[in-house]
């Protein structure tokens, strides 16, 4: 697979951009693919839209492709909520699409970026949760990704594609540009805000720092023939968002963060998730505390806050 391309979905992206970046580290041959072309620190984002058959089936005939890392979606449930046959279009047809480009072309490893909104809320007591949890999606990007992690699994058992999904808890870090309250509780204390916010006392979730979801997909991609169709796969910390709170405050001094009771009504309730099969079978541990993605997140805020006042 060294002369061959790996596509990278989704790749103007928070999670594809990086996942492209650490494979260009690594000497790989990377085909960065989005809706539109474009540029990301000097590097090219070509054009092929996820539901353009036409596009994705030119690549493999102008390139030999080895592998696909498929991050290109609608990345939450906050993305396209009026729009969910649209969120039907690109996260079912869109991924149904890269499995049958991987059947024609043959050989090719896929990774498909899955996320724990296909498990929707777990019963109380059941912790932690396993990868054999039954799904309970609560909104229609929940249930896109659990029909993705089911075509992914046909794909698997009927025509022998060699694919495997990743289901990624909630992603902060550098780039990310739709809702996070971790970046919401830096951005405000760093431009002298308050933090208002009318749930999340006592209401846990499970952060993943953006380059530990890449190399989580990453490290699936290198470990063929998986035993498992679906892995978990989160930072390791399960924190309520009033101790997410109380560590901004650790780091940020003028942060004045305020939180309700209650559990924040845009989000599943969910126990620990249990992440040791990841561990076992590919080698996924967390390198970076949430202690230490935070004071990172809020070093690269303020340098961006300082770019944008010059």
């Amino acid at each position: 697979m060294s002369g061959s391309h790996i596509i990278v979905t989704g790749a103007s992206g928070l999670l594809g951009n990086a996942v492209r970046v650490l494979l260009e580290k690594r000497g790989c041959k990377v085909l960065a693919v989005d809706r539109s072309a474009g540029q990301i620190d000097g590097r090219p984002v070509l054009a092929a839209d996820v539901t353009d058959v036409h596009a994705l089936h030119g690549l493999a005939h102008e390139h030999d492709i080895g592998g696909i890392i498929h991050c290109g979606a609608f990345s939450g449930p906050m993305v396209a909520a009026d729009s969910p046959v649209q969120m039907v279009d690109v996260n079912i047809v869109g991924t149904a699409n890269m499995l049958e480009l991987a059947r024609r072309v043959g050989g090719v490893r896929v990774v498909f970026c899955s996320s724990a909104s296909a498990v929707g809320p777990t019963p109380e007591g059941l912790s932690p949760v396993t990868e054999a949890v039954t799904t309970n999606p609560s909104t229609v990007y929940g249930a896109s990704k659990v029909a993705g992690e089911a075509l992914v699994s046909g794909y698997r058992r009927q025509f022998g594609v060699d694919g495997v999904s990743i289901r990624i808890s909630w992603v902060y870090g550098p780039r990310r540009t739709t809702s996070c309250v971790i970046r919401q509780m830096i951005t405000d204390a760093l431009a002298g805000r308050p933090t208002r916010l009318p749930f999340g006392k006592g209401f846990p979730r499970q952060f993943i720092h953006v380059s530990d979801a890449a190399a989580a997909l990453v490290a699936a991609f290198d470990h063929p023939d998986l035993p498992l169709n679906t892995y978990n796969v989160t930072g390791g910390d399960f924190p309520a968002l009033d101790e997410v709170a109380e560590a901004v405050r650790g780091i940020e001094p003028r942060a004045d963060i305020a939180l309700e009771e209650g559990a924040d009504p845009g989000d599943d309730l969910q126990q620990r998730f249990d992440i040791s099969a990841a561990a076992r079978d590919f080698g996924y541990r967390p390198g970076v505390s949430l202690a230490e993605g935070m004071t990172a997140y809020r070093d690269w805020l303020a340098a961006q806050a300082g770019e944008d006042s010059e």
